[in-house]
């Protein structure tokens, strides 16, 4: 019975969290303006999506959304990388305490995240726009790239490094042959979680876009929902950013289990 109900309960939790995508995914093959209006199957919405029927305002968002995505993902990967690599070599209180503190971006609400950064920037008075949101998606991606490398660089032999050295390397060389290729894996773990997470932000983002006309995809679909409607393009591009994130994780899981059957036969 506890089985039946474990399995019961994981299969009503899964429906709860697919089936918006699921039927999201059905009517982006329908030609209806509205969600919910089947008026028959028609990949005419996928067409208008790859032959620039859609707005300029909306084609702008897409690329926006992805260039700061990429540069905030790239950017916090190696900002991450080098200072969970600091963090892991501190001892006592102050690992702690650091670990602590990176902590807390994590916990910390969006919206808090969002008019806080809102409120640096113009006491410095820096003007809002492109570079802004960029910087705000990098300050909120680090830490979570951070915490995917600690794990790794925790199961690293901690000889390793002190070899390198005896063996006569610098520490820049031991760092760029040594360490970065026993965390890579971490590494690009972390970058598509940075990217995933800027993709999806939209609280830091409308807090730190200014009013000079920058939207991303999150901002955009906002504002065109308090139009009174959604575009029904969007419908296939969430497919397609769904099929791809999906077919993306099932790569990352497939390389990660041959490593690791590599290693069990080593």
């Amino acid at each position: 019975m506890k089985k039946l109900l474990a399995r019961g309960y994981l299969v009503v939790l899964l429906v709860i969290l697919y089936a918006p995508i699921l039927i999201i995914a059905i009517f982006s093959f329908t030609e209806a303006k509205v969600l919910g209006n089947w008026t028959g199957f028609s990949t005419k919405l996928y067409e208008s999506l790859f032959t620039g029927g859609l707005g300029n305002s909306m084609v702008k968002a897409i690329e926006n959304t992805i260039t700061i995505g990429l540069l905030a993902a790239l950017c916090s990967t190696m900002l991450g990388s080098v200072a969970a690599i600091g963090i892991h070599n501190m001892k006592g209180r102050g690992r702690k305490a650091i670990t602590f503190l990176n902590d807390i971006p994590m916990l910390n609400p969006d919206i808090i995240t969002g008019i806080s950064l809102f409120i640096l920037f113009v006491a410095v008075g820096v003007s809002q726009g492109y570079v802004t949101v960029l910087l705000a998606h990098i300050s909120f991606c680090t830490p979570y790239v951070v915490l995917t490398v600690l794990p790794r660089l925790r199961m690293m032999n901690p000889n390793i490094y002190e070899a390198a050295l005896d063996l006569g390397a610098t520490p820049a060389q031991a760092l760029r042959k040594v360490i970065i290729p026993q965390i890579r894996p971490s590494m690009i773990s972390g970058f598509i979680l940075a990217f995933t997470l800027s993709i999806d932000d939209f609280a830091v983002t409308l807090f730190t876009k200014g009013n000079r006309g920058l939207e991303t995809l999150s901002t955009y679909i906002y504002a065109d929902a308090r139009k009174g409607g959604l575009t029904p393009e969007l419908r296939p591009l969430m497919t397609l950013i769904f099929l791809a994130v999906l077919a993306l994780l099932i790569i990352i899981n497939i390389r990660s289990a041959r490593n690791n059957k590599q290693k069990l036969i080593k």
